[in-house]
């Protein structure tokens, strides 16, 4: 099977818009891991995701302003996770159209699929939110403010389990 090699194609697109400097992507020399502590049928889970979206109110009225992605404010969003599916809408311009669109909610928001795999006992519940954050492209941005928000909000909603949903 041949792999794309989506970084190398990432850096000839940025080249030949004229970019010179190489995108100096985030590393990190420890990784953060905790194994659970129990089978996954016995975690509380919650989705974060980076996708852009709002939700609309039942006249399909967004209940909140959209923003500006990039500010050095905290950027993290609660959303209900019983929140109706069809009261999403993606803001987002920047996506694969060839596999997907975004009227699509799973293809960045996969709420339906974890709802099913409650049902289903892979996981014991759904945490009472799910959360979103802006990309910021700021990796010190990310481990000393949002990411500390999500998991304060994480481990207030009894969460054990977070799936990451990068858009």
């Amino acid at each position: 099977m041949d792999y794309i090699r989506y970084i190398d194609k990432t850096h000839e697109y940025y080249r030949a818009q004229g970019y010179d400097k190489v995108y100096n992507y985030a590393h990190n020399e420890d990784i953060p891991f905790t194994p659970l502590k129990k089978p996954l049928s016995q975690c509380r889970v919650t989705l974060v995701t980076t996708a852009s979206f709002l939700l609309l109110n039942q006249e399909d009225v967004p209940i909140e302003e959209p923003r500006m992605l990039g500010t050095n404010q905290m950027e993290v969003f609660t959303v209900p996770s019983d929140w109706p599916v069809d009261r999403i809408r993606s803001t987002s311009e920047d996506h694969d159209r060839y596999q997907t669109d975004m009227k699509d909610v799973n293809a960045y928001f996969p709420i339906s699929r974890v709802r099913e795999f409650v049902e289903e006992g892979v996981f014991m519940s759904l945490g009472r939110n799910c959360y979103r954050t802006l990309p910021n492209y700021s990796q010190r941005k990310t481990i000393q403010v949002d990411g500390p928000e999500i998991l304060r909000r994480c481990l207030e909603d009894r969460v054990d389990v977070a799936l990451l949903t990068p858009v």
